[in-house]
């Protein structure tokens, strides 16, 4: 059982920025490298759609609406990956989830919101 753990959520103003961080405590590091890791989002009514996501070798893949304004990173050494947000706007809002994929499978974190609003 893969166990992810996210934080970094909240409200902020447009504009602003976060930053939301998924780590895996329970994971040797050597397991860690295995997973490609994701960041997904949600609102009510629609898809979970990919955000953002980062292979081991640091090859990284953007939804178009969030490409030049979001950044994927992972630290092998602390378990973690981050999304860093910026320049966020209220069709940005949803509850985040960080995803660890390995062959074609997704595991997934608990899901973290966020707001954009004024």
């Amino acid at each position: 059982q893969v166990h992810l753990v996210e934080s970094g959520g909240g409200l902020v103003q447009p504009g602003g920025s976060l930053r939301l961080t998924c780590t895996a405590p329970r994971m040797i590091t050597s397991v860690f490298t295995m997973y490609t890791k994701a960041w997904y989002r949600q609102v009510p009514g629609k898809q979970r759609e990919l955000v953002a996501q980062i292979t081991d070798g640091r090859t990284t893949t953007y939804a178009a609406s969030v490409k030049g304004r979001f950044a994927i990173s992972r630290d092998n050494s602390r378990k973690t990956v981050t999304l860093q947000m910026n320049n966020l706007q209220p069709d940005d809002t949803a509850v985040y989830y960080c995803s660890f994929i390995l062959n074609e499978e997704n595991y997934w974190g608990q899901g973290t919101q966020v707001t954009v609003s004024s």
